[in-house]
């Protein structure tokens, strides 16, 4: 099944819940929640009671990506606010296998977190654990930047792992995602889209979450490429949603 989770980091934090609900309406069945704390990146944004907040306007899952130091400190909270999904970074984790148990005991969905530099290898161990595998596609902290192209092996790398294994996790890609990366990303084998620019930053919310999941079936129809050429070009970028 293809997902939009849109990134409320982009949207506009006035009308948060209509922005929302508008992306809901044009076709996304996720909310995906960046949460930063000025330490792991270099960045701020939002915590639990914005979560809550959400959660009263929305029915859709909230998948919160935490972006922070010490997450076991704060998934408790997080999950009681109201989050469905909860993922954090391999590279934050000193006891990976213990922090997405931990997610689990709180009755959320546990995810895991590489960043651009991470080798997919390294969750060897902790895959069978974890609902989905969030691939970084852009350097975690700030929205708006520049797909890496790199980041198309790491999927299609996940999505073998996935089927020599028999596993069942889900593989979701953030930073970058608009129309001209889309159907590469869905080729490589991502099944749930993290977008934000493309969804809050011009026009309708609605309309554009519409054309950016149209463009991501259309490709999910399409034959399998051979991505050696695509993942070479090894650009790069300070990107985010």
């Amino acid at each position: 099944m293809i997902e939009l989770a849109p990134s409320i980091l982009s949207a506009d934090f006035a009308r948060l819940g209509l922005d929302a609900q508008a992306a809901v309406e044009g076709g996304a069945t996720v909310l995906h929640v960046d949460v930063m704390d000025g330490h792991f990146v270099p960045n701020i944004t939002i915590g639990p009671p914005v979560v809550a907040s959400l959660r009263k306007v929305s029915k859709v899952p909230l998948d919160c990506h935490l972006m922070i130091e010490r997450p076991d400190e704060f998934i408790p909270a997080f999950a009681e606010s109201g989050a469905a999904w909860i993922s954090v970074h391999q590279e934050a984790c000193i006891h990976l296998d213990r922090t997405l148990h931990l997610i689990a005991a709180h009755g959320c969905k546990p995810g895991v977190v590489i960043n651009p530099a991470t080798a997919v290898h390294a969750l060897d161990e902790v895959l069978p654990l974890v609902h989905h595998v969030l691939v970084m596609s852009v350097n975690p902290g700030f929205g708006g930047q520049t797909f890496i192209h790199s980041s198309l092996k790491k999927i299609e790398a996940l999505s073998n792992i996935r089927k020599s294994r028999r596993l069942g996790f889900r593989i979701e890609v953030d930073g970058g995602i608009h129309h001209d990366t889309v159907a590469d990303v869905m080729r490589a084998g991502a099944e749930i889209l993290v977008a934000g620019s493309a969804i809050f930053e011009q026009g309708d919310p609605r309309e554009n979450a519409r054309r950016l999941l149209k463009s991501a079936l259309d490709a999910a129809k399409q034959p399998v490429r051979d991505l050696s050429a695509i993942a070479g070009r090894g650009a790069t970028g300070n990107a985010g949603n």
